[in-house]
């Protein structure tokens, strides 16, 4: 497989019509579940190609002499107001609004244009008439609707959108910043955990999400496997956290690998907004909301590679990002 088509993040729109994947090469391509037929009454998790884009393209920042990859890291779906679909992705640095439509009809008939779309002579229309539809077709039809740019020093992990369905938040690795969808811009700096020596820092943002149902709330985790809430109505800036969730470490388990496969890599909040399942190496955690002190649950992943995480370092396997998702019924 060439490098550009490894697919780097997936992500389900609300209904699970439609499947969205981006890959190293910056491409997205959205995937639409066939629907159910009488012959197949269970083939439910058939999904075909339904569109293909370039979301991003290879940049290059002269101030700082580095390249901007254009692999996708994230992409994340608006809930959907009308007939279209509307999408978020972002690379390490530029978020881009894309605008997905469906057209199988077109106009016919035109009073001032001839079939070819060219303007007639004004002096050969002679009556009126009412312009057609006729069916054609499908086509599917991509648009870049606004580029948030130049929000971030660091790279975007993470984007999420807001219960408000006007705000979203991305996150790098030292700073939140929550944007109006029709400002590009501007944004506002919501989480600053950047030290003022950088000698002192001691962990990264991994990943944030906002509360499913109250626009106020959101969650972000860090590298040394910490959560932390934070209510946008305390402060403009939240710096300090309405809740820390953090799991007190077994002295007798500590080692080298520790505080690397202790990184929490994901957070996602439950549809009900009670609980937030989060990912780290090798185990994925729900937590609930009202409880600070340790996870409900804990589930093994791959419990196997525990002995094998000397090597996994030495191929640096052992700091590759993995997600988590509820189940649609959660």
């Amino acid at each position: 497989v060439p490098p550009a088509d490894i697919i780097s993040t997936v992500e389900f729109n609300h209904t699970g019509e439609l499947l969205a994947t981006g890959d190293k090469g910056g491409r997205v391509v959205i995937f639409q579940r066939e629907p159910e037929s009488k012959n197949e009454p269970y083939n439910q998790g058939e999904y075909n190609v339904y569109s293909t884009f370039q979301s991003h393209e290879p940049e290059f920042d002269y101030l700082k002499s580095l390249e901007i990859e254009e692999k996708i890291n994230k992409i994340k779906w608006l809930p959907q107001q009308n007939a279209a679909h509307s999408l978020l992705s972002t690379n390490d640095k530029t978020i881009k609004l894309w605008k997905i439509t469906e057209r199988d009809k077109r106009p016919e008939g035109y009073n001032l244009k001839d079939e070819e779309g060219k303007l007639k002579d004004l002096s050969t229309v002679t009556s009126l008439q009412v312009p057609v539809l006729k069916p054609m077709d499908l086509m599917v039809e991509v648009t870049p609707r606004r580029i948030f740019a130049n929000g971030h020093t660091y790279h975007v992990n993470s984007i999420s959108v807001n219960s408000d369905c006007e705000t979203y938040m991305s996150a790098d690795d030292l700073r939140i910043n929550l944007w109006h969808l029709a400002i590009t811009d501007r944004s506002f700096n919501i989480v600053d955990i950047k030290p003022a020596n950088m000698e002192d820092l001691t962990e990264v943002i991994t990943a944030s999400e906002f509360h499913p149902h109250h626009c106020n709330l959101f969650v972000y985790s860090s590298s040394k496997g910490s959560l932390r809430l934070c209510d946008m109505r305390a402060s403009a800036l939240c710096d300090k956290h309405s809740k820390l969730y953090e799991e007190p470490e077994d002295p007798s388990n500590r080692s080298f690998f520790s505080e690397i496969i202790s990184s929490v890599s994901d957070v996602k909040f439950s549809h009900s907004g009670r609980y937030m399942l989060t990912r780290d190496y090798l185990t994925v955690k729900v937590w609930d909301l009202n409880m600070e002190t340790k996870p409900v649950e804990t589930y093994q992943v791959h419990d196997y590679l525990r002995s094998k995480l000397c090597s996994l370092y030495e191929n640096d396997c052992i700091f590759d990002k993995f997600e988590c998702a509820w189940n649609g019924s959660d």
